[in-house]
């Protein structure tokens, strides 16, 4: 990555900080927090007046609940509460050397207080933006010296979520990213360097979970609950997309995909759904307005339907595709302990379910592929052997008799089941392959290191494990097939596959492996 030389005489001071964080949202709050628990001197400014002496209020009540609890000693804490302070002018940040803006995401409102600041503060403070989804470079149009602005994006709440990436825009000076750098490490969290595009590195690398999640909602394949279901219990996710739309809330969450996406130049892969659109329309946010892809009462959501067995349904024997039962040698192992009986035969019985394990493909033509009688086939998610939950998919014309003994046995048995509509790629892999594939995509653009981006995916989104390294553990031949196979059924380019992911398949090279 490279940025401009400074054009004046700026030189950013590192330590001792004088911190002003500018908004007194929940945002602005854990930045101010964070840096007075570091030792800093810190300013809280807000437009509204008096909201910055409450939010001084609310921020030393935290720390002295934290402190009560052992969790901050009591120094700390007595330091932190008398270095934080309320300012009601932009005036009174006059000897500042640091200014973190956490306002709204409205480019001209970010562009009008820095320059505003420039008016007020010396030439050697730093300006930093928390912006989420504005261009750096964009919001530093305008200023004298673009040089020593730059972005830090931390992620809520800030006191607990311990990383935060330094964003430096097309004019950032060297110096400036140095020491944002430092002023991250010295609050405690980890700093990781990225690229000025939509979304940087962290919010870019989130868009494979929530837009395809929505995708297959939208295409009737799912509901909100089995996608949740399965990237939890067989990917082993914390939280689904659904789950995180409710949270975050989708008046937040929509905007910031909308915005990726117009600034992607409309990029297939970042497309959102009109499902979206309608959530919003209808006020359905999530958790803080009491209802949105789920109910809640009190914070809490509301339970749904317990998973059940079809009322009838009569128990058959599974027959497995020769040629896909070699590419999932766990599976026979894992029905026949739910009490399965398996056919061994190197044809179907009669009456026997049959069954294929396709890799990005749907159920349908898996059957075709093999010649097999399409009302008897039913498919099963071969990808994760370690899976709490299968995922169950027939065939557009799959007796309704035989989807349904399949789900009973394994439901009966004790196995935990989603039954889900026909298509390419099951639920599993065409999410764990467009998160692959985007981080693949963010490599390639030199956006970021293959060690940061999976190191800030971790940290940022929370995910199990790092998108470059679980595209190493699926194997990167998988994947690439996966999305190829996909793109052929859609003919949508949302699906094809990055340079990055399909050279280091093709020469079976780690995902994680930079270029020379």
């Amino acid at each position: 990555m490279s940025v401009s030389e400074p054009k004046s005489s700026f030189l950013p001071r590192s330590r001792p900080w004088s911190v002003a964080v500018i908004g007194a949202g929940a945002m602005g709050r854990g930045i101010a927090q964070v840096a007075a628990q570091a030792g800093m001197s810190v300013r809280l400014h807000d437009a509204v007046a008096g909201r910055a002496a409450e939010a001084v209020i609310a921020i030393r009540a935290e720390m002295e609940k934290r402190a009560a609890a052992g969790k901050l000693s009591r120094e700390v804490c007595d330091a932190a509460c008398t270095s934080l302070a309320s300012v009601e002018e932009l005036s009174d940040l006059a000897d500042r050397n640091l200014v973190v803006e956490a306002v709204v995401e409205d480019l001209e409102v970010k562009r009008g207080l820095f320059r505003a600041l420039e008016a007020v503060v010396s030439v050697d403070c730093m300006l930093a933006t928390n912006t989420s989804s504005l261009l750096v470079t964009s919001i530093a149009r305008g200023c004298a010296h673009p040089e020593r602005v730059g972005g830090v994006h931390f992620f809520n709440p800030v006191p607990a979520m311990k990383i935060a990436e330094v964003i430096a825009g097309a004019r950032t000076g060297p110096a400036t990213v140095e020491a944002l750098r430092a002023f991250v490490a010295d609050i405690g969290h980890a700093p990781i360097v990225a690229a000025d595009t939509p979304g940087f590195l962290i919010n870019h690398a989130g868009r494979g979970l929530y837009t395809e999640g929505v995708r297959i909602v939208a295409e009737g394949i799912a509901a909100p609950h089995d996608v949740d279901a399965v990237m939890q219990e067989a990917a082993g996710f914390r939280m689904g997309p659904f789950q995180l739309f409710d949270l975050t809330g989708l008046d937040v969450s929509y905007p910031v995909l909308s915005r990726i996406y117009r600034e992607f130049f409309e990029e297939p892969r970042f497309r959102p759904a009109p499902l979206l659109r309608r959530q919003v329309e209808a006020g359905l946010f999530g958790r803080k307005v009491g209802e949105g892809f789920y109910r809640y009462a009190d914070g809490r959501p509301v339970p749904g339907a317990i998973e059940e067995s079809p009322a009838e349904w009569a128990p058959r024997p599974v027959w497995i595709e020769p040629g896909d039962r070699a590419a999932a040698p766990w599976l026979p192992a894992r029905l026949s302990a739910l009490g399965v009986h398996i056919h061994d035969g190197a044809r179907p019985g009669a009456d026997a379910i049959q069954l294929v394990l396709p890799i990005g493909e749907d159920a349908t033509s898996a059957a075709l592929r093999h010649g097999l009688d399409l009302q008897r086939v039913m498919a099963i998610d071969p990808l994760l052997a370690d899976a709490r939950r299968l995922t169950l998919m027939p065939t557009v014309a799959t007796r309704g008799e035989v989807r349904d003994a399949l789900a009973g046995m394994v439901r009966t048995g004790g196995g935990k089941a989603t039954l889900i509509h026909d298509s390419p790629g099951f639920v599993a892999q065409r999410m764990l392959a467009m998160i692959v594939n985007i981080a693949a995509d963010i490599a390639q653009q030199r956006i970021a290191s293959p060690g940061d981006i999976d190191f800030a995916v971790r940290g940022g989104l929370g995910y199990p494990t790092g998108p470059l390294a679980l595209g190493d553990a699926l194997g990167p031949r998988t994947i690439l097939t996966i999305l190829e196979r996909m793109q052929a059924f859609y003919g949508d380019p949302r699906y094809r596959p990055s340079p990055w992911l399909k050279r280091r398949a093709l020469a079976a090279c780690s995902l994680t492996h930079p270029d020379a």
